[in-house]
């Protein structure tokens, strides 16, 4: 069997089919009979170089559309991460608008809170305020009613006395027979200058002193001096320390001059000499 050389290309890719070179002293056939060469590719056909043509075009258009998709989904990132930087500062405006209008409710709550109080407090002073009033103005009427009472009073009293006063108290004790000779306030003078423990010589000197003072008169008075009454006490209310009816009853107009007579100049007719010594006594 004659074996033609290969050269060229093919030989070397004879020789290395397989990853092994010939054995030495060994014919390709030899190595082929024994497993230890392949056959070799066949060389490519013009359809290979269309497809590999093919091939490099879509490579290169893959890198393009790959290139492309890359600057779109990096602008699609960057317009998503300025949508997302966007979002978040709406949501931190939110956050901050949320956050004054909480501010702004407390206030008002707080405000609402303290106008309460205030208008409670200002209630509470009004009625307190008003609560003292009410209890003044019943004070008020209270004492205006005791004052009233006793005005009232007093107009009763002082009216009871000035009716009193034409209405003279008669002696009403014993009068003794030495004093029959005199009559009206005399006679009762003489009595009581008797009781007193006067002998009945010191009458005359009593009857003329009076009568020069007040005509034995209970309600003779004297408006520039204040002098009042039978002995003409000065001032009248000096013979309270007898009897409260001294302005109408002679019998204690009386009892309180000879109690003055006997402490200032021992008897009737002692104050009688100073009478007319010095016109009073």
């Amino acid at each position: 069997m004659n074996v033609r050389p290969i050269r060229g290309r093919a030989a070397t890719a004879r020789r290395y089919v397989g990853g092994d070179r010939l054995r030495s002293g060994r014919s390709w056939c030899d190595h082929a009979r024994h497993g230890l060469v392949r056959a070799a590719p066949l060389p490519p056909t013009k359809g290979y170089f269309v497809s590999r043509l093919w091939s490099r075009f879509g490579a290169r258009t893959a890198a393009v559309a790959l290139l492309s998709v890359g600057v779109a989904g990096g602008f699609y990132l960057g317009e998503d991460r300025e949508t997302q930087q966007q979002g978040l500062t709406a949501q931190v405006g939110l956050q901050v608008d949320q956050a004054e209008y909480d501010y702004q409710r407390d206030r008002q709550a707080d405000h609402r809170r303290e106008s309460a109080k205030q208008r409670s407090a200002e209630y509470q002073a009004r009625q307190r305020a008003a609560a003292a009033a009410k209890e003044a103005a019943q004070r008020a009427k209270a004492a205006e009613a005791a004052a009233a009472s006793r005005k009232k009073e007093r107009d009763e009293a002082e009216a009871k006395a000035k009716s009193e006063d034409g209405k003279i108290k008669p002696f009403a004790g014993p009068v003794p027979a030495s004093c029959s000779s005199y009559s009206g306030h005399r006679k009762t003078g003489c009595a009581m200058l008797l009781q007193a423990g006067f002998k009945i010589d010191q009458m005359p000197c009593l009857d003329k002193l009076w009568n020069k003072e007040s005509g034995w008169n209970p309600k003779a008075s004297n408006s520039s001096s204040g002098a009042y009454g039978i002995p003409q006490a000065v001032p009248g209310n000096k013979m309270s320390s007898v009897a409260s009816d001294w302005r109408t009853n002679p019998v204690t107009q009386i009892k309180w001059g000879l109690g003055y007579i006997e402490g200032r100049y021992d008897s009737p007719c002692g104050a009688w000499a100073k009478s007319q010594s010095s016109g009073w006594y």
